[in-house]
This record gives C-alpha cells, structure tokens and sequence, in this order.
C-alpha cells in the first residue's frame, strides 16, 4: 500500500504541476497514469509541437515543458506508478481514498485530484478493412517523432489544424513528397493555415487532392501504397507512399473514471469553481481538461490556475487544525522536503 498525502490520478502536465503547488505547503504527492512516462498528451501526442501560451515562453516544445515541469518538483521526491490506469476507487473505515490501478497497485490518501486530462483517446479511424495490418507498419494516428518522415514520401487524409499543421510542416523541405487528401472543398482549420497550404499546392510543394478519400490501401508487410477515391468520378488513384496519418482527430473516453459517482457533464467532471474545484465526492477534486465549469478553458495556464487554488483546500481537509498563510516564492525560495 502506497501512503501520500494527495493522490493525482494523471502525470501531464496540470497534474505534474499540482506536485509543486502541493510540495510548497509540504503536503506529499503521488501520481498514477496509464502511460509508460510522465508528460500526458505533450509526451504522448505532440512532443515536438511548439506550444505558445505558458507565460514567460514565447514558444516551446511539449517534451520541453514536461522536462522543465519535472525539474521544477524535483525537490518535492513526488512518486509515481506508470504504465498503470486507475480503475477503482473507495473510502476505508478512516475516510481515506484506496485507488486501485488496474495492476492492483493499491494507494492510499485523504485527497485525490482527478487532473487525467481528456482522458484515453482513441483515434478516429476511416472503415477500411485491412487497416490494422499496417497500423505502426507506414499507417500512424499520431507524430510523435517527425524525424521518422525526413525524406519521406507521406499521404495525410484530413481537413483540421493537426492534418494542416503537418502537411505544411513536412512540405517545408522535409519530406520528399506530401500528399493532402480531403474528403471536401472545405477546411475546419485556421484560415491561415489553409491560405499556406493552397500557396504551397500552386508552388508544386503539396500535392492536394480535394473532394476525395482514401478507399484502400496496400503493401507487402508495410504500406507501399493507397488508392485515392474522387466523390465525384468515382475513379481511383494509386499513390506509392512510405506513410498514410489519417488524422481525424481523437476520440477522448473518461474510461474508469467515468464509474466512480462523480457527477459528469459532456465526458468531463463537474467541479465547483467558484470555490476549489472540488466535485460532487468530498476530497476528490478535478483539475485540467478534465474538469468542467460555466466558462470552462480548456487551457494548461488555466490548469496551472486550478491546481494552485486547489491544494490550498486540500491542505484545509488534510490538516483541520493547521492556518495556512500563503506565502510568496520569491521571499521563501523553494524549500524541498528534509531541507
């Protein structure tokens, strides 16, 4: 049985965050995430993905934040049990948490905080029959190394920001050739961005291929090839490619989360805002994306926001009889714990 003070059941970003706003008050954290590392969607996604909305960084890289996040609650010695989603959580005859993994990790606090983000994505997939013979064989739903498409020649299928921001980013001298097939005229993606991508399509730099999808693909162990389908003629195209990212987006499911009584609104957890984020369970708390609210951002400077408000209550449930002061950082320093 693993002992802590609070228990955060996810290790992205918002959740990493908690720990220090947590070790400053010298409450003890443990964290619980059903991926191999810490870092949530940053790690698992988009690592090499600019982000530009944390203060004091005009841009920086999602593997980036995670490193600095990790060295930033160092001093706190935060544990962690990874490659292990929580299943299961209930109270002991002392009011306290036992949330169970699916492992059978057992841990035991007086406060949880939710900070699991969007939760298990799924990836959309198109209905083609053999598409799970070549999944991580040339047919990939997420980019977590674009190195893997240097000099290569890539078919996207999508009409978002993410099959946009990755057709311009691998037609930018990149890879040897790109592709973009979208199954209408019409694009969901930042105006900016779809200006970009026709520019580059005059320049020969994309090769774009609009009111189509496509309708099969081939190869011999991995993807040599896929066939392009026009809405219109009906006629199919042969495509040689190294690489099809059907990016339709994810899917985001609560998974186990969803069974725990917590009152859910739209796939995410109702919490009181104008308090300590604290939802329908007494000292079960959700932060992040997670969370839901009148006015909602889903935003990790908005999860930053939450974490801090949210400790400050979880101190109050921990120790009843303690007055906490809040006390500014730059006249305390950072203070790990047995310093």
């Amino acid at each position: 049985m693993i002992k802590t003070d609070i228990i955060i059941i996810g290790a992205g970003p918002v959740g990493l965050f908690t720990v220090f706003e947590a070790g400053l008050l010298k409450l003890k954290c443990h964290l619980i995430d059903a991926l191999p590392e810490p870092g949530g969607q940053c790690i698992e996604i988009y690592p090499k993905k600019p982000i530009y909305d944390i203060p004091g960084y005009p841009s920086i890289l999602g593997y980036e934040l995670v490193e600095n996040l990790m060295e930033q609650i160092r001093p706190f010695n935060p544990g962690f049990t990874l490659g292990e989603p929580a299943v299961d959580i209930k109270k002991d005859v002392d009011e306290q948490f036992i949330v169970t993994t699916k492992q059978g990790t057992q841990h035991k606090a007086p406060v949880v905080a939710i900070a699991g983000g969007l939760g298990v994505f799924t990836p959309r997939r198109p209905p083609i029959s053999n598409l799970k013979e070549f999944e991580n064989k040339g047919v990939n739903y997420i980019i977590k190394d674009p190195e893997l498409f240097k000099e290569k020649d890539i078919v996207i299928s999508g009409g978002g920001d993410s099959a946009l921001d990755w057709a311009l980013y691998f037609a930018n001298d990149f890879s040897k050739k790109v592709t973009l097939v979208h199954r209408s005229q019409q694009f969901r993606a930042h105006n900016d961005s779809v200006q970009k991508a026709m520019d580059m399509a005059s320049n020969g730099k994309i090769n774009l291929i609009l009111d189509s999808e496509v309708s099969a693909i081939e190869g011999n162990g991995s993807l040599e090839s896929v066939k392009i389908k026009s809405k219109a003629s009906k006629e199919l195209t042969k495509i040689n490619c190294d690489y099809w990212l059907p990016l339709f987006g994810l899917t985001p499911k609560l998974g186990p989360i969803a069974n725990w009584g917590l009152e859910i609104e739209k796939n995410a957890i109702k919490v009181n805002n104008s308090d300590d984020y604290s939802t329908n369970i007494p000292g079960i708390y959700a932060v992040g994306d997670v969370n839901t609210y009148k006015g909602k951002l889903k935003l990790i400077l908005c999860g930053f926001h939450e974490s801090a408000i949210m400790v400050q209550s979880a101190f109050k449930r921990i120790h009843p009889n303690k007055k906490n002061i809040l006390k500014y950082t730059t006249v305390t320093g950072i203070s790990g714990f047995g310093e």
